[in-house]
């Protein structure tokens, strides 16, 4: 699609496929990151289902509103506000974020409802070297608040993570979940973070697609971020699953967390 990542395939039935063919797929993803199947007009839930169990147990969202009958199917309404304009990678509030996620497009605007993805590889290895080394041996915080207040979750992740598939560093924060990193003082943290977040949502490293009605995309979790732009008033509607899997994997924090004590490099304000 672009020189930074992701491929369109055609000529495939998802709900057809045998194990050499998904094992190609597989290859592909790991090589791209990001994969497209246009042609897919008629994938039946239950397929859409069995597909995603290929690479895993599939999720089951806390709260995001789920296909009648299909618990690990959620429903991407924007006229019920699912409009995720900005950079992230799937729910990294957990534990174990998911490792893959397929979604398919079946209601899309005439004009609009693009989705960009970036290389979080490129994004690790355009910093220099000081800087990486630095990266390699910190962790970050990840929250989420639901706005009702129902549910939190935290989960501190490396802010390098190592692909069990392929061997390869990418960054590993995002915008909409990264809260801080523990190891600096909060000044230090909100520096870095900010930096971070532009390297990794700079376009060089981005592809951006234009849906059709029916169409699939599945993306790695493990070295993406994904933008839904909201550039568009007609209704759009998405089925996505999620697939489990491990657990964030890095080199380790080198340093404890900081702790404040008496006085401190963070700038107290008011």
């Amino acid at each position: 699609m672009t020189g930074a990542l992701g491929a369109e395939i055609r000529g495939v039935t998802l709900a057809e496929i045998d194990d050499a063919l998904f094992e190609r797929i597989h290859r592909l993803l790991l090589d791209h990151l990001v994969l497209f199947f246009p042609d897919e007009k008629g994938l039946a839930p239950a397929d859409h289902e069995a597909f995603g169990r290929r690479f895993g147990d599939l999720e089951v969202h806390r709260f995001l509103p789920k296909l009648a009958g299909h618990d690990e199917i959620v429903v991407l309404d924007s006229d019920l506000g699912a409009k995720a304009d900005v950079w992230h990678t799937d729910v990294t509030f957990a534990q174990s974020p998911p490792i893959a996620s397929i979604l398919q497009i079946v209601r899309s605007p005439e004009v609009g409802g693009d989705t960009m993805w970036s290389n979080q590889y490129l994004a690790y290895e355009a910093l220099s070297a000081p800087m990486r080394e630095l990266a390699d041996g910190l962790t970050a915080i990840h929250v989420f608040e639901h706005p009702d207040g129902s549910f939190r979750s935290e989960a501190e992740h490396p802010v390098v993570r190592i692909h069990p598939g392929t061997g390869k560093r990418s960054l590993y924060v995002n915008r909409m979940f990264t809260r801080r990193v523990p190891q600096l003082t909060p000044d230090e943290s909100a520096v870095l973070l900010a930096h971070l977040f532009t390297v990794s949502e700079s376009p060089q490293r981005v592809c951006r697609y234009r849906w059709t009605e029916g169409a699939v995309a599945v993306w790695d979790n493990r070295a993406t971020q994904h933008y839904a732009v909201n550039d568009y008033t007609e209704r759009r509607v998405g089925r996505r699953v999620a697939v489990l899997g491990d657990e964030p994997k890095g080199d380790g924090a080198r340093w404890p967390h900081h702790r404040i004590a008496g006085m401190s490099a963070t700038v107290v304000k008011g």
